[in-house]
């Protein structure tokens, strides 16, 4: 899989052709950037319109992860794939569905029939959102989805799974937490992820050997974290930043209601939203 020694930031292997779906989203427009040391060429995907790509180093191809076809099309010819692409928020299942569900499937289906043999799924925090912020969770934690989000990601850590189990093709599914410039809010303080942080923790997860499908929180080195990221040891991610140096910023909000859902679930507001009617 790895074409040549890599003279980036992120020492290690360097890939061929590295697939980034998402890559028009919040998170996607950043891992455009940060990822070019991974991989000789970035292919981008996104059913939104993206830049057009730089030469040599980016390959842009618009799609609609519903279509089985197009996402075959995509994956052909990939390395390994970093898979942001699909519904970010809460929504009515039916448009989970399409992006979420179906792309998920067919993402899998295409680096089956194209021989790509690892893929960084971007799962959420929201698999496991009805536990209440008083517990401390690892990743073998009963899944409690908050949503229909968080419910379509779950399906796809079992298509990660099932598709190592059946065909061996090695999956780090990442619980990402809140990756923002900085916490907007008080759970955000525990859940945050820095940019950095998700670059190296992707990374990690490209090049790791032996991951078969391992689950990991994507967070930062918070002073309250909620989760256990033990059994994800061998991939040695040691996260650089922290939600501490917001504390100030963040504590002068007003403080909210104590039954508020954003205080009692880890999910927070995603808790309380829907139905879609």
């Amino acid at each position: 899989m790895p074409a040549s020694t890599s003279s980036g930031a992120f020492p290690g292997p360097r890939l061929e052709r590295l697939l980034l779906t998402g890559a028009a989203g919040g998170l996607g427009k950043v891992l455009r950037e940060s990822l070019r040391p991974f991989a000789n060429v970035l292919r981008l995907s996104d059913v939104a319109a993206l830049t057009p790509a730089l030469a040599g180093h980016e390959e842009v191809v618009s799609c609609d992860l519903a279509d089985k076809a197009a996402v075959d099309a995509l994956v052909a010819d990939c390395d390994a794939i970093v898979h942001l692409g699909g519904v970010s928020v809460e929504r009515p299942f039916e448009e989970v569905l399409e992006a979420n569900i179906k792309g998920i499937f067919h993402i899998y289906e295409g680096a089956r029939r194209h021989g790509v043999k690892r893929v960084v799924f971007a799962s959420s925090n929201h698999v496991i959102g009805f536990h209440k912020q008083s517990e401390h969770i690892d990743a073998h934690a009963l899944r409690r989805p908050d949503g229909y989000y968080g419910l379509s990601k779950s399906f796809g850590e079992d298509v990660a799974q099932f598709y190592f189990d059946r065909w061996g093709i090695e999956t780090v599914s990442i619980r990402i937490g809140s990756s923002f410039p900085e916490p907007a809010n008080r759970r955000m303080m525990s859940t945050w992820l820095s940019y950095r942080d998700l670059t190296t923790l992707i990374g990690k997860s490209l090049f790791t050997p032996g991951v078969q499908h391992t689950v990991v929180y994507g967070v930062s080195a918070n002073r309250d974290v909620w989760w256990d990221n033990t059994a994800a040891a061998l991939l040695e991610f040691m996260p650089q930043d922290t939600s501490e140096v917001f504390r100030d910023k963040v504590e002068a909000q007003p403080p909210v209601a104590p039954t508020d859902p954003s205080a009692v679930y880890q999910g927070g507001a995603f808790t309380a939203q829907g139905p879609f009617e």
